[in-house]
């Protein structure tokens, strides 16, 4: 009897004691999985992956994924405490950095890791330094916390232990039997206590996440119940507007463009960006020629993005960007400006001669290759990029699928295995001429994207991929003219390669459905997985007839291939695509 008695007094002080002595930290730098960022810093296009945090005080995995001809190099890794506190001692660490690291880059295509050392849950920056600029990268180590309701279970049920003790106690030694009513009493009490805090907790809303739903601090981190609650369940911001600075370089002469992202309602700087589709921001920009590049400008202050290009030639470039801030409000933002540039071209660093490569080091070969015509097969980097489309019809989706390659070696670039852009309607001459179609692509009434995902990655190109050609195997948006336009992701890490026309039809239909789907519960297959394709569908409903250009993307071998295209829609009968 008093054996029993010993252990379960152990077992409720044990209860007890974690009701008032805080949990172990466990966090995580993604809420839930690991975070992908793109940044374009300097010449290189990297990918950052932030491995999820598993303990606290712990380590911080950091990988840096390299693509085909990225600059070998060192970079300089900072892990930096950021947001407010109401603790003085942690307050006393922000904008300090707390643990330092280095990374050494290969000529190799790769990842290539360094570990940092993370000691609290709360706002956090990953400060990245390459000897010229610093690019800073915002992240969230949450906590593990015990919310209220689970407080209360865990106080009724050791609070009903000791009570049923007191019980037994009573009933040994108590000379009146109406005694032991006092006690037991109090056991049914706090057991309906905890019973009902069980049931009810599923149905009450969780607190507004830190570094998602609300700004993060360290004190909402830590413990997000503490904080006051809003009355509204409504987080989203008001648009924010996009202001560039002056771009003096000249054509082949390396620029830095300066993006300042501000709050539409207060003039602030709107330093509330979330990752969306891996990067920060997407930034667009659209040639005269009708190259295009997709970059990923890296945040430098609160607010301030800066990316570096490098023009080929004179004329008018079209300039977009796409952000998503904290709590929701995805937008993308045209600028109503766009980029001019002038003068005579810039020799090419240490020749002399004029340049024949742009940032990305992709070839500046004659504008009048870039007009692709119509569907078919071309090949683009050595790669035969074959494209078919149903019948093109302005109100009606389509079906396009471009077989890349011919092996299931795909690999995802941005979270999905392929991508699409498509901007018009334009005239047919802007569509396929080389001069202007930077300015006719700012004026277009429609942007869109659509994403390739939700296949298998089996590569068994054999079987009926029928049941794969549905409203599933992509996602399109499409958007009207005006201030802000909603897009995603956008081809092109650097820029649209010149594809060599070769003769071609239709070619056959979809095979293997090319997709991207977890791996591994909360984080998907990062770059480093070659093992989608080789076919890249996408659904896409055209709204108006006219001439479009098409931009479809996808990364094989640690390359990611832009094809660009003209097609054709039509407005009723007659099928469109090819031209």
């Amino acid at each position: 009897m008093r054996g029993a008695a010993r252990t379960v007094a152990a077992v409720l002080c044990a209860l007890a004691l974690s009701l008032f002595l805080p949990a172990t930290a466990r966090a995580d730098s993604a809420g839930g999985g690991d975070l992908h960022v793109a940044q374009t810093l300097g010449d290189r296009e990297l990918t950052f992956v932030l491995r999820r945090v598993t303990g606290l005080p712990g380590p911080l995995h950091v990988d840096v994924l390299t693509h085909r001809g990225t600059p070998a190099g060192a970079l300089r890794l900072g892990a930096v405490p950021a947001g407010v506190a109401a603790d003085r001692a942690a307050g006393a660490t922000v904008g300090t950095v707390t643990s330092k690291a280095s990374v050494r880059l290969g000529d190799e295509p790769g990842t290539y890791g360094t570990v940092l050392d993370i000691d609290r849950a709360g706002p956090w920056e990953l400060v990245v330094e390459d000897g010229s600029r610093t690019a800073r990268i915002p992240f969230v180590v949450p906590g593990q916390v015990t919310s209220p309701p689970e407080r209360t279970v865990f106080a009724g049920f050791v609070a009903a232990g000791v009570l049923m003790l007191v019980t037994l106690f009573v009933a040994v030694r108590a000379r009146r039997g109406s005694w032991v009513l006092l006690p037991a009493s109090g056991v049914v009490a706090a057991l309906a206590t905890a019973v009902t805090a069980a049931l009810l907790s599923a149905s009450l809303p969780p607190p507004p996440e830190p570094g998602r739903d609300v700004d993060a601090t360290q004190d909402n981190v830590t413990d997000p119940y503490a904080v006051v609650r809003p009355v509204s369940a409504e987080h989203s911001r008001p648009p924010a507007s996009l202001e560039t600075a002056a771009y003096t370089a000249r054509p082949g002469e390396r620029g830095t463009l300066r993006l300042d992202v501000n709050d539409g309602s207060t003039g602030l700087p709107a330093d509330d960006l979330v990752v969306h589709d891996g990067a920060l921001m997407h930034l667009v920009v659209i040639g005269p020629a009708g190259r295009l590049w997709h970059l990923h400008p890296v945040r430098t202050a609160p607010g301030t993005y800066e990316v570096q290009l490098r023009l080929p030639a004179s004329g008018h470039y079209a300039v977009s960007a796409e952000f998503a801030r904290r709590g929701g409000g995805l937008q993308h933002v045209r600028s109503a400006t766009g980029l001019t540039v002038t003068g005579r071209p810039a020799p090419q660093e240490g020749s002399g001669k004029a340049p024949d490569q742009d940032a990305a080091g992709a070839d500046t070969a004659p504008a009048s290759e870039l007009a692709a015509r119509g569907t078919g097969t071309r090949t683009t980097d050595g790669v035969p990029v074959r494209l078919t489309a149903s019948t093109l019809t302005a109100g009606s989706a389509a079906t396009l699928t471009a077989r890349v390659g011919d092996t299931a070696t795909l690999q995802p670039w941005l979270g999905m295995v392929g991508h699409m852009i498509v901007v018009g309607p334009l005239s047919e001459d802007d569509a396929t001429g080389t001069a202007r179609l930077g300015q006719a692509a700012e004026q277009a009434p429609v942007w869109a994207h659509a994403h390739s995902m939700g296949g298998d990655m089996s590569g068994d190109t054999s079987g009926d991929m029928s049941a794969h050609t549905g409203g599933d195997t992509g996602t399109g948006h499409g958007h009207g003219s005006g201030a802000a336009h909603g897009e995603e992701d956008h081809a092109g890490h650097g820029t649209a390669d010149p594809p060599d026309t070769e003769p071609g039809g239709h070619g056959e239909g979809p095979g293997s459905m090319s997709g991207l789907m977890p791996l591994n519960g909360d984080s998907p297959a990062d770059e480093t997985v070659a093992a989608y394709g080789p076919d890249v569908s996408f659904v896409y409903t055209f709204s108006r007839p006219g001439h479009y250009r098409v931009w479809i993307q996808a990364m094989r071998d640690s390359t990611v291939l832009t094809i660009p295209y003209v097609l054709h829609v039509s407005s009723g009968g007659s099928g469109g695509g090819e031209e």
